[in-house]
């Protein structure tokens, strides 16, 4: 048994010297200058530390770096990074055998920072928006703003991991996939980096819908054998023509993929034979010229597709893509999309920021790079400006996972803004001061409201003054992006802390009026000092700014003061005369049919306000009426904000309410209006009901009125669970394409 068990791991030895010439060999196939000795180093280093080590295939996990370390060579990553992607999974996995102080003495610091900004990566949970999560993001950011190279090997890592992801259990094969999907994927998207991008896609869709996977695949094979040769006579057929005007050019052919495909069926509803960019081509050529040229040589070639035109030359996208796009009609009537590009432009389209290693021609200068990632330093402003997880989170989404508009400065610059931006979110993306300065707008000359989405390509003119005293406290609800939101934070923060402080404060005295007992002013700074520092603020002051400016939303705050108030008043009670039920009722709570917990007041009928109809997930406030009981309303809604402000308000009939999480039921619906503007369509109405009926939404009722000749508004009142269900319903009705904008309630 020993002479076997020795020829076996003699065996297995001789695999793994394999496993580094082959990595040896792929280095040298790349012709760049790497250093194969310090390499083999790591080599050895990287296969003494994870001996014995086993990945859940069976393999050595030495293969796994391995795998690492090749792919990290296909993007062009230099020596440290091809290093560190070898020593990626040491201080984790061999901790006792090793560390960030050895790794740094034997292969240097920027190796040593790489692994340990590696290390720290910890696994994101796509499910949970807590302090957690955004902590580890936070951290993932912040090393990818130290070295971008650690992205990269992180990329690269959870590529390999995903090829192999069929050895694991199939609860951790979702996990795995669902974070895929919505953190790397679009990560790689942001970076410009397609290749990943799409390979990371493709396998997480295989495993979290294999059904619809293979489904859209067998339509592929269909479609692609009913018409073999279609990308090959094309090819040769515009070879032929280009030839004729002495372009110098390389031509490929590809079939769309199964991911772009489901994308298009599953989540904008069209069908097979809707899709028309089905087959495509791309032209690579040498001179931004030539792909004028060249397109001009393919409209004369085919039928142009009306409105299937775009110029991402002139107009680059956010992550450096740049290619003319144009859709034209081919033999037996199909059409196909034409890609045409420069080599250059070629090189970031498949590479993205990496581009810069893998061809250094001197184009993308260490400024252009900080440039184009400038969206991480903004994201790391916003979780430094607001400690609500729930925001940072969103920003996140906002900044990675949108679908950007182009809007124009008068002078011709060009502005990039999420589909929802607003011509404040487009004034910050100016200037800083821009932004507080601005007291007006124009959209193409015409004056309109700081609130309004500009539409892709139109010219804003942000009007400011000198005497304007800065953003409104408003502004926050009304921005999309985090840079905006970051920025007026940090105004308010700065100019205005002695006004944050009263603001904040009267929110915490707001919320202590309502509690059962009354307390002293002593014991009330006792508390919010020990709910600051629960929340990671050092002084009382401290928490009302935070509250006053914005960074926390006193819905965070409320659990933790309730908890805190209660602790003291258990406290203060006489331990003789303390009873069970005298404990229990220090808040009072009565919940209604309608998921609402109102503090303080008991036996009285809940109610929805129908100004501004509150779902489940919005932040909610009680009213006693007189005579109909208790009327819920948003905290945000404008008659609440217009009624404590008033000289009367009477504060004691607003009782603080929220909804009860821990009695959901399945069947619960609510009220929801949309308000939606669009182009004025015979098929518009159609086309809403249709997405309301497959998303199984009931329709309460639906009127419209014409706004100007071209346009209408059209008011829905529909049926929803919660916030949840509100958004993902508006995000699909957003995808028509005759929809401008959609707004909550109605004007």
């Amino acid at each position: 048994m020993t002479d076997d068990h020795n020829s076996e791991k003699t065996v297995e030895a001789g695999a793994v010297d394999e496993l580094r010439e082959g990595l040896l060999a792929d280095l040298a196939a790349t012709g760049k200058p790497y250093n194969m000795e310090r390499i083999s180093e790591a080599y050895e280093y990287a296969k003494m530390l994870h001996e014995g080590q086993r990945r859940r295939s069976g393999e050595p996990y030495i293969v796994h770096p391995v795998a690492v370390a090749k792919i990290a060579a296909s993007l062009g990553l230099d020596n440290d990074a091809i290093i560190a992607s070898l020593l990626h999974d040491t201080i984790e996995d061999c901790g006792d055998k090793t560390s960030i102080g050895e790794i740094s003495s034997r292969f240097g610091p920027t190796v040593a920072e790489l692994v340990d900004g590696l290390t720290k990566m910890v696994s994101i949970d796509v499910k949970d928006k807590e302090s957690q999560q955004v902590e580890n993001i936070r951290k993932m950011l912040l090393a990818m703003s130290r070295d971008i190279r650690v992205i990269f090997i992180k990329l690269c890592d959870r590529l390999h991991n995903m090829r192999t992801l069929g050895a694991k259990e199939e609860s951790k094969r979702r996990s795995t996939a669902l974070e895929t999907m919505y953190v790397y994927a679009p990560l790689a998207h942001r970076l410009g980096i397609q290749r990943i991008k799409q390979e990371l896609e493709m396998l997480a869709l295989s495993y979290l819908d294999p059904i619809g996977y293979a489904e859209v695949n067998d339509y592929i094979d269909k479609k692609y054998g009913q018409n073999k040769n279609f990308i090959e006579n094309i090819r040769e057929d515009i070879s032929k023509k280009l030839s004729e005007y002495d372009i110098k050019f390389t031509l490929e052919g590809r079939v769309k993929t199964v991911f772009s495909i489901y994308n298009k069926m599953y989540n904008q509803k069209k069908s097979f034979d809707e899709i028309y960019d089905f087959y495509a081509v791309r032209i690579i050529v040498d001179t931004e010229l030539e792909c004028y040229t060249a397109l001009g040589i393919i409209h004369e070639m085919y039928k142009s597709m009306p409105g299937r035109f775009k110029d991402y030359i002139s107009t680059p996208k956010p992550n450096m893509y740049q290619s003319l796009h144009t859709t034209v009609i081919g033999r037996d009537g199909i059409p196909f999309e034409v890609q045409i590009r420069t080599k250059a432009m070629h090189q970031i389209a498949e590479y993205g920021i990496a581009a810069h290693w893998k061809y250094k021609s001197g184009e993308q200068s260490k400024a252009d790079i900080d440039r184009r990632l400038q969206w991480i330093s903004r994201l790391i402003e916003t979780e430094d400006e607001t400690r609500d997880p729930d925001e940072f989170m969103e920003a996140l989404k906002i900044d990675v996972y949108h679908d950007e508009k182009f809007v124009f400065t008068p002078k011709g610059d060009l502005i990039s803004l999420p589909q929802d931006g607003t011509i404040i979110d487009f004034a910050y993306a100016i200037h800083s001061e821009v932004g507080h300065r601005m007291v007006g707008a124009k959209i193409n000359g015409v004056i309109t409201p700081i609130d309004s989405c500009p539409k892709n390509g139109e010219i804003v003119e942000i009007l400011t003054s000198s005497a304007a005293k800065g953003p409104s406290r408003d502004w926050l609800k009304i921005a999309a992006t985090s840079e905006a939101k970051g920025k007026i934070r940090a105004w308010f923060k700065k100019e205005r802390r002695a006004e944050n402080i009263i603001v904040g404060k009267n929110e915490i005295d707001r919320e202590f009026s309502k509690f059962a007992h009354d307390i002293s002013d002593e014991k009330k700074n006792e508390i919010v000092v020990t709910v600051a520092k629960r929340i990671g603020i050092q002084t009382a002051d401290d928490l009302y700014n935070t509250l006053g400016y914005g960074g926390i939303s006193i819905t965070k705050v409320l659990p933790k003061l309730r908890d805190e108030f209660d602790r003291v008043m258990k406290s203060e009670a006489p331990r003789e005369n303390v009873t069970v039920e005298q404990v229990q009722t220090t808040t009072r709570k009565v919940k209604s049919s309608s998921g609402i917990v109102v503090d303080g007041v008991t036996g009285m009928q809940v109610k929805f306000a129908k100004c501004c109809n509150p779902l489940p997930g919005d932040s909610v406030i009680g009213f006693i009426t007189k005579g109909f009981g208790i009327s819920i309303h948003k905290r945000d809604c404008p008659n609440v904000i217009n009624a404590m402000s008033a000289p009367d308000a009477d504060p004691d009939r607003w009782v603080n309410a929220h909804w009860d999480e821990t009695d959901k039921r399945p069947g619960d619906l609510y009220e929801a209006l949309l308000q939606i503007y669009a182009a004025n369509s015979m098929t518009i109405i159609a086309e809403i009901t249709a997405i309301l009926a497959d998303m199984k939404v009931s329709l309460l009722s639906i009127m419209t009125k014409k706004q100007t000749e071209s346009e209408i508004i059209i008011n829905l009142k529909i049926a929803c669970k919660d916030m949840n269900h509100y958004s993902s319903i508006v995000s699909r009705l957003r995808g028509i394409k005759d929809v401008v904008r959609i707004t909550r309630g109605y004007n």
